[in-house]
């Protein structure tokens, strides 16, 4: 058996040598001649997988390591008898971290304080459902928007996109792309949609960069229509338009859910996919030694200081968005290998927080958002 393997999938070598033949490549390496003998691919978004890669090969299993699933053609796969599988909710804590950042950073940036603001939040599967709980835990309004949930749910918790359009101080995306349809995501944020916003809100695009309009959020940016626009996911990468990232709040080059927590779970679930697949007897298998940061303790003191201060703190110390701006601006050009070479980044439960004199509905919120605790008494 024959395993094409992306090389930038990280805790993979090892796993299935014992079973197969595993070459790694780089995406953009990995051809129709080295397909052609392969019987199962491990891939990343930047390999399409249709027809031109995959006819006449011996292609029986697709796993990409990757929530996103656009860069396979599905339909192809199913009239060639190719089956695939994603990494759905691998990195949605990852995201989580990301947009926390990023609001907690934008706050400071604009003297504005999160709680009490409304939130819309667009898209409520594995990523939006982590982030309105992080809202509510802030103290922010969270207005929920899923369709698709909607219709199997009942219209209970969800509201109009035209509600988060009208009452929303920020908006944030999370859906998959739909290029058409009933549910198309297509450029969902478009002049139409820009131009009947009832406040100016913060948008933040952390899911695909063809949910926005990149013409259409540069000009509502020009006409001060927004009050920002936070983006990690752009149109036509890495070929990102420049006039656009040099007039965001934040710009990122699709890193979001870049923690090695969420690359680990990516990695994980593709393994024992393969496994179940083939029968390789591997289907608990789990990634070793994945990176630590420096350091995994915070020292936070909340004598005299508000909650809201107190989480700000705790949540910039796992993740400052400012950094990865900076160094997107700086050197644009570079979006694939800032992609491919990102630092060490984990998830909120990695961390312990040393607390000192903070009251105990504080550490409730902290645990909440999965910081472990440790209370320092004088």
């Amino acid at each position: 058996m024959k395993i094409v393997v992306d090389n930038k999938i990280p805790y993979i070598k090892g796993a299935l040598e014992p079973f197969a033949e595993v070459v790694y490549l780089p995406g953009s390496e990995t051809t129709k001649e080295v397909v052609k003998d392969a019987d199962a691919i491990i891939t990343r978004t930047r390999t399409i997988c249709n027809s031109s890669l995959l006819e006449g090969s011996k292609v029986k299993y697709i796993a990409t390591a990757t929530i996103g699933f656009d860069h396979i053609d599905t339909d192809y796969c199913e009239r060639a008898g190719i089956k695939w599988t994603n990494a759905p909710g691998c990195n949605a804590e990852s995201v989580n971290q990301y947009v926390a950042s990023a609001l907690f950073s934008w706050s400071m940036r604009k003297r504005k304080d999160l709680a009490g603001l409304t939130i819309g939040i667009v898209g409520v599967g594995n990523v939006g459902s982590k982030v309105a709980r992080t809202c509510e835990i802030i103290g922010m309004k969270v207005l929920l928007n899923d369709p698709p949930r909607e219709r199997m749910e009942g219209s209970d918790k969800f509201v109009s996109l035209q509600t988060i359009q009208k009452q929303a101080d920020i908006i944030t995306f999370h859906v998959p792309l739909n290029m058409s349809g009933p549910d198309s995501t297509f450029h969902m944020a478009n002049e139409t949609f820009l131009q009947n916003l009832d406040k100016k809100p913060l948008i933040i695009n952390s899911c695909r960069g063809e949910v926005v309009d990149t013409e259409s959020i540069y000009n509502a940016i020009e006409a001060n229509d927004v009050d920002g626009f936070i983006v990690d996911c752009w149109e036509d990468e890495p070929e990102i338009n420049l006039d656009l990232l040099n007039q965001t709040e934040y710009g990122t080059p699709h890193i979001a859910g870049y923690s090695k927590d969420g690359k680990a779970n990516g990695t994980k679930m593709s393994i024992q996919a393969i496994s179940r697949f083939f029968e390789l007897g591997i289907n608990d298998w789990e990634p070793s030694g994945v990176d630590l940061p420096e350091n995994t303790t915070i020292k936070i003191d909340g004598n005299q200081r508000r909650e809201y201060s107190i989480l700000a703190e705790a949540i910039l110390s796992t993740y400052d968005i400012e950094t990865d701006d900076e160094t997107l601006k700086d050197t644009p050009h570079l979006f694939e290998k800032l992609r491919g070479d990102y630092p060490v980044r984990r998830e909120f439960d990695t961390y312990t927080i040393e607390a000192k004199n903070i009251e105990k509905v504080t550490l409730d919120k902290l645990k909440a958002l999965g910081f472990k605790i440790q209370q320092i008494t004088n």
